[in-house]
């Protein structure tokens, strides 16, 4: 028989490992609560109206799709099962499909509850996503997003929040990262002055692919596309432009001249800069003119946070989306988000060791069972030490002392309990430090404070 596995691209999670996911999530958790975000939650899976022509091409490509329940192919005939359109058969046997991103189900959310909320609303949401996409190191077919967005405002205060936020996400989280930004708006205009197309989303799907594939590919790409190579040549020395924030968006004025939209990005952009630069934000922001956020939804500011110590994609990004609501029916609702990756964070820390030693602290006292008269005496204690906020558990079996010692260092519990008759009779627990081996005999009305205040490290 063949031994059970997980489908590729997803993963089982240890106690320990979760312990450590969780501690990822309270701090970005903490953070958005933090600044006044209220958490929503939204279905694993979306009608495929929703979900599809949002993303792009390769997004559409990279959907899981739910086979319509009952008999999926009652709406086909025979010859759709031979073409090879696809798409048409796929609409017809899957209306649903899992959710890509948080995003468009976001979007969603906003207009189908649009009179029960307050605007500009500022929500928050950790939940799982799912991309059919190949796997390979940092890149798996279910993962956790952790987004924050703003919806219903144009202020570029919003994107100075954003950018706060992960700032103090990462200070909290002891990595050291480059925040990167850059404009749609400014892409738009590159697209149209340096390339001479309109095709944006294609150009900006091919510059996205840059940091992974490298410039020949781009190069080879964007000639597909009809890019003159002249212009290739003239892109590739703006994508590689050295120098300063204000000299690289100097050098982008005067490409841009020409261009409305284009001038207008890099505005933005300029404003955003000088509020970092009053704001207390210590993590380095850069322009990038080779960010380029390949989601079709984008249409201004967008950003995008990578490791200093590790090559590993990006592990923050996002970006204003001025008009996502409006597919769905809501006009004028202009929003900006940023979503965490916590795969990829967790990855970086569990390789540098930046988790705290207490992130992996579950039970923190195990009380050593004799049997039922001592389990008696010890159910009131565990009361009063979990009401201490304490986590505290009996060994269930009256087995050997031995073997229940084997246990508790086995879990790395750090201390054990032992309540026998001689404790018993003298209202006191003895109480032994696992790391040291050293033992301490406390009395019951103390044990809660005790176990708070004591130290488990080897030399207290």
């Amino acid at each position: 028989m063949q031994a059970p596995g997980t489908p590729s691209g997803t993963r089982d999670f240890s106690s320990c490992e979760m312990m450590r996911r969780n501690y990822i999530f309270d701090a970005i958790r903490g953070v958005f609560r933090l600044h006044g975000f209220n958490q929503i939650e939204t279905p694993a899976m979306e009608n495929m109206s929703t979900l599809t022509g949002k993303y792009g091409e390769e997004g559409d490509r990279l959907m899981f799709r739910i086979l319509n329940s009952g008999n999926f192919l009652s709406r086909t005939k025979l010859d759709d099962l031979h073409s090879e359109d696809y798409r048409t058969l796929s609409n017809r046997i899957c209306e649903k499909g899992l959710r890509y991103d948080l995003t468009v189900p976001f979007a969603r959310y906003v207009c189908q509850h649009r009179h029960e909320l307050t605007f500009p609303f500022r929500r928050y949401q950790i939940q799982p996503v799912w991309r059919a996409d190949r796997p390979q190191r940092g890149r798996y077919r279910e993962f956790y997003q952790c987004d924050a967005d703003i919806i219903g405002s144009k202020s570029l205060l919003n994107e100075l929040e954003l950018l706060q936020i992960i700032d103090e996400v990462f200070k909290q989280l002891n990595l050291r990262v480059v925040i990167n930004l850059n404009s749609r708006k400014i892409l738009t205009g590159v697209t149209q002055t340096v390339c001479k197309t309109d095709r944006i989303s294609d150009v900006s799907a091919v510059i996205d692919k840059l940091d992974r594939f490298g410039m020949e590919y781009v190069t080879t790409e964007l000639m597909k596309k009809g890019v003159h190579s002249q212009s290739i040549a003239s892109l590739e020395q703006l994508l590689f432009m050295t120098g300063t924030n204000e000299e690289k968006l100097c050098r982008m004025k005067e490409v841009l001249a020409e261009s409305e939209i284009g001038m207008e990005g890099v505005t933005e952009t300029e404003n955003i800069l000088k509020k970092i630069s009053r704001s207390e934000i210590s993590t380095g922001v850069e322009f990038d003119l080779a960010l380029a956020r390949g989601l079709d939804y984008y249409t201004g500011t967008i950003i995008e946070v990578k490791s200093l110590d590790l090559e590993s994609g990006s592990i923050a990004g996002g970006g204003r989306y001025d008009n996502l609501t409006g597919i769905f029916g809501l006009q004028g609702m202009s929003g900006v988000g940023v979503s965490f990756g916590a795969e990829r964070i967790y990855d970086i820390m569990d390789k540098f060791g930046l988790f705290p030693e207490n992130s992996t602290q579950g039970t923190k006292i195990m009380f050593v069972n004799f049997g039922d008269s001592e389990s008696e005496y010890l159910l009131p204690i565990i009361s009063s030490l979990r009401k201490g906020g304490i986590p505290t558990e009996l060994f269930p079996d009256a087995i050997r002392m031995k073997k229940q010692l084997a246990y508790a260092s086995e879990r790395g519990i750090p201390f054990v309990g032992i309540a026998g008759e001689a404790e018993i009779s003298c209202g006191k627990i003895v109480l032994k430090k696992m790391q040291t081996g050293n033992q301490e005999n406390v009395a019951v009305e103390d044990i809660v404070a005790f176990v708070q205040n004591c130290n488990t490290t080897p030399d207290s």
